[in-house]
């Protein structure tokens, strides 16, 4: 299959999506077991976050169960979720945490696995 033609194959990009709403309401309402289980369970995961570096699956874990459980609502202003093939996506918003002014940004890195499809790199900034 030519590659090209492979970007946003319906129902990978419906598999993508699905995945994508469930990590955000686990963000949002502190599933913490649900946020886990989104995430590569591997060495090679990372997590740029707003002040921390987080390399491997254990210190994105670690960093999940000592976050603040309060704060966490937000709106998500624009969202653009691209699959790449059967087995590979890309998932990227801005968003606007309640009561702030300021504009976060979120990117993800997903990849079907044996378990399902899991974030295995991702980031988030805030601008000014």
């Amino acid at each position: 299959m030519n590659p090209i033609l492979a970007i946003n194959l319906p129902e990978v990009l419906a598999e993508v999506s699905a995945a994508f709403a469930r990590y955000e309401d686990a963000l949002v309402n502190n599933k913490v077991e649900v946020l886990d289980e989104l995430f590569w369970n591997s060495p090679h995961t990372l997590r740029y976050g707003t002040t921390e570096n987080l390399y491997g699956y254990a210190a994105i874990q670690a960093f999940r169960a000592g976050r603040p459980a309060q704060g966490l609502q937000r709106s998500l202003r624009k969202t653009v979720i691209t699959t790449y093939g059967p087995d590979m996506a890309t998932a990227n918003v801005e968003f606007q945490r309640a009561g702030s002014a300021e504009t976060g940004r979120q990117s993800q890195t997903w990849m079907r696995t044996l378990e399902g499809w899991r974030v295995v790199a991702a980031h988030v900034s805030l601008l000014a």
